[in-house]
């Protein structure tokens, strides 16, 4: 039957297995609401668009399905942008939806007017478009999902006009055919296979494109034993190699040692991996050998060198293609576990020492987590020598804004994470600083009952920028501000909070917080390893 097409679009999205949507009402796209609870979608009511859009980013990263949210126009599309630039730069799969004034250009002082909103949001996501009827704001819903699982996931903006929101449509159509692109071909895996086999010293470099290859029963890990490689992962690609693999230099990509390693190999094979700055901190790998590139996105492809081999497909398919093609070619290998180990060693040490004290605490926390908890950080210390020396036993576990890099992400994503996994472990870590730009979001931890732990890493101050302003010779300054009591701001809000003193006390507090009916506040600073 007819709708309003605001309603009709939360049908859709139910129809195409939409079942949360995060978001903040207003005048403007109220319509978009209409429909929802009738939809059967649940709604999440964040504080302000920037922590829902990461909550939508949190939980597309959970489940592989895109996160969904409904802003409002002006200012509710502008405050989602900062979300939306970083789930374009680490290829999360994210759908905003807004509404738009009707007319712009011949009249001004209208409520949330911009001169372009559209133009405003392509620039931080894959495509902004404008739906000016109901059957455009289908198709662009189609095209959107279609994207999602055919393509490098990257998010997308569809704005409609506040009159078609309100007028009555029909309903959208069916859901077309899913859609999966760029096959393997056979014969180019088996040649793969072959030149993997002959490399004495063959090196993989896994990225977080092939997470959903990793694990216990992953084709990344037959396709390691069966090579007898030596194998890198970025920080979004921990978990796909065993922590116990003897030839596994873990997420040390950064490491400025990790060139001289791959100088030494004779064939490196790229899966799934942008090779970004983010990744290296360099510019060049650092292999001479010859290459193999696996990935989806032809832009990542295309910065291969010219005799390198280029694979446009899906990490999965490519790796159980490979697995199934080197079952009887296992290869030999002048990798020896013992040099391994004594680099990995050495590299921890360095880990240590550029930010002392960090270390330990990670150990601490590592042991006194399931397995299969779901981790959200932010961009703070800790954060940084977690991802190098926190080996994951489980792909796609550890979130982490890489790319664009932005401050206040962890805690609401991981809202959206545990949303999206009710039941099962998930936890934030996050620094003083960056803890304030989200902070209001706590208040949704608590009405949802999420048992969620929120580490919070308290040094004071930024200390990576006065880190980086004494190594360029700056004076410090602006890097110090004046902090809250954050247990007590925890608990005004209604959440539980705790200021462990010892690593023991840091793991029963963690222990505690998951078993918890609502978030748990765990405050750490510097001194618990003194």
């Amino acid at each position: 039957m007819q709708r309003p097409l605001g309603a009709q679009i939360s049908h859709m999205l139910k129809d195409r297995g939409v079942d949360v949507i995060f978001g903040i009402p207003g005048v403007h796209n109220q319509e978009m609401y209409r429909g929802i609870e009738e939809a059967g979608i649940t709604h999440v009511l964040a504080r302000h668009e920037q922590g829902a859009g990461f909550m939508a980013d949190g939980y597309a990263r959970a489940t592989g399905k895109p996160g969904v949210a409904y802003v409002i126009t002006g200012p509710g599309r502008c405050n989602i942008m900062t979300p939306m630039g970083q789930a374009y730069s680490d290829s999360v799969p994210m759908l905003v939806i807004s509404s738009c004034l009707d007319e712009v250009a011949a009249r001004q002082g209208q409520l949330h007017q911009m001169k372009d909103q559209r133009a405003a949001a392509e620039t931080v996501c894959d495509w902004s478009e404008q739906a000016q009827t109901a059957e455009a704001a289908y198709a662009l819903v189609d095209r959107a999902f279609a994207e999602f699982q055919a393509q490098s996931p990257l998010p997308k903006h569809i704005q409609v006009p506040i009159a078609q929101l309100v007028a009555d449509a029909d309903p959208a159509p069916s859901a077309p055919r899913a859609m999966r692109l760029h096959a393997v071909d056979p014969r180019d895996v088996a040649t793969a296979a072959r030149k993997i086999k002959n490399a004495q010293r063959p090196l993989f470099v896994f990225g977080g494109g092939a997470a959903s290859a990793g694990g216990p029963n992953g084709p990344a890990r037959a396709v390691l034993a069966r090579s007898q490689a030596v194998s890198f992962t970025s920080y979004a690609g921990r978990g796909i190699v065993s922590p116990d693999d003897a030839l596994h230099l873990g997420a040390s990509l950064a490491r400025p040692g990790s060139a001289d390693v791959l100088a030494q190999a004779a064939l490196a094979v790229f899966v799934g991996t942008d090779l970004a700055e983010v990744d290296l901190w360099r510019e060049d790998p650092g292999h001479l050998c010859p290459a193999i590139h696996v990935n989806l996105d032809p832009q990542v492809l295309a910065r291969a060198r010219a005799a390198d081999d280029v694979h446009q497909a899906d990490a999965v398919v490519w790796l159980t293609e490979l697995a199934t093609a080197m079952e009887a070619e296992s290869g030999t290998t002048d990798w020896n576990a013992e040099e391994v180990a004594s680099i990995r060693a050495r590299w921890r040490a360095e880990t240590d020492a550029e930010r002392p004290g960090i270390v330990p605490i990670c150990d601490a926390l590592r042991d006194s987590v399931p397995s299969d908890t779901m981790i959200y950080s932010d961009m703070t210390q800790f954060a940084y020598v977690a991802k190098e020396v926190w080996d994951m036993e489980h792909p796609g576990h550890w979130h982490h804004p890489y790319g664009f890099g932005t401050l206040g992400y962890a805690t609401p994503a991981a809202i959206g994470g545990a949303v999206a996994r009710r039941g099962q472990p998930t936890m934030a870590i996050i620094g003083d600083y960056g803890f304030h730009y989200t902070m209001q979001e706590l208040g949704v931890a608590v009405e949802l009952g999420l048992p969620l732990p929120i580490i919070l890493w308290d040094n004071g101050k930024l200390k990576e920028i006065e880190d980086s302003m004494v190594r360029a010779q700056i004076a410090p300054n602006a890097v110090v501000a004046q902090n809250p009591d954050f247990c007590k701001l925890a608990e005004a809000f209604g959440a539980r909070a705790a200021a462990p003193k010892s690593l023991e006390a840091l793991q029963n507090a963690v222990t505690e917080a998951f078993a918890a009916q609502g978030p748990t506040l765990i405050y750490i600073t510097p001194e618990l390893t003194e």
